[in-house]
């Protein structure tokens, strides 16, 4: 169960560990909301104090308080589930954003402490207004022997932008996630899911598929 590709998940959560910011003007953009935080990311990626494996929760905190501004979980949750988000009671719906949230953090920060190199630079090269208060931001990573496509789908709330998606050579997040929950709520209840994203959301190697 929720299968996602090391290439994928690695790529995701490069970037978006590196795109958080901490406060945002009233006249920020949705590129400036990507770009702003990377040094700030970067260098606690690089400090040399969280080469101690003791420190490693310590490192991860830090990236979770970016990481965590910067995911619209709830948004996220609604278009992962789909149509199915109605089914939800809306303790449910509660519970799942945050067990969704949980997941997706916990397997974002365990992949970039461990295959940042240190050697991956980001290249911003557009963002695209579809909407009022929506937007694609195009960039890729430039990381060898490749460079790889990312793009991130936005809101913005309350002058803040904030990602609901993330495309990955033309892959994207939600819709990996959507497929997967559809086939499990074809047979399961929304309790057993949130019970079963739930246990996923401890898990700190690849994600693998249930049988």
């Amino acid at each position: 169960m929720f299968k996602v590709r090391i290439r994928f998940v690695w790529c995701m959560i490069f970037m978006t560990a590196l795109l958080a910011r901490p406060c945002v003007s009233q006249a920020s953009s949705p590129m400036d909301d990507l770009k702003a935080p990377i040094e700030q990311v970067v260098g606690i990626l690089r400090d040399p104090q969280y080469k101690n494996p003791n420190m490693r929760q310590q490192q991860r905190d830090r990236i979770a308080q970016i990481t965590n501004q910067v995911f619209d979980y709830k948004i996220m949750s609604r278009l992962a589930l789909g149509f199915n988000w109605k089914s939800f009671s809306p303790q449910q719906q509660v519970e799942f954003v945050k067990v969704f949230g949980d997941l997706l953090n916990n397997t974002y920060i365990e992949k970039v402490q461990g295959e940042y190199k240190g050697d991956e630079t980001v290249q911003f090269l557009s963002q695209d207004m579809i909407a009022s208060g929506k937007a694609i931001v195009k960039t890729q990573i430039l990381r060898k022997p490749t460079n790889i496509p990312v793009v991130y789908a936005m809101l913005q709330d309350g002058g803040k932008w904030r990602i609901y998606d993330v495309s990955i050579e033309g892959i994207s997040l939600i819709k990996n996630y959507r497929s997967q929950f559809d086939q499990i709520l074809e047979k399961s209840s929304p309790a057993q899911l949130i019970e079963r994203v739930k246990k996923k959301s401890d898990i700190k190697t690849d994600l693998k598929t249930e049988k």
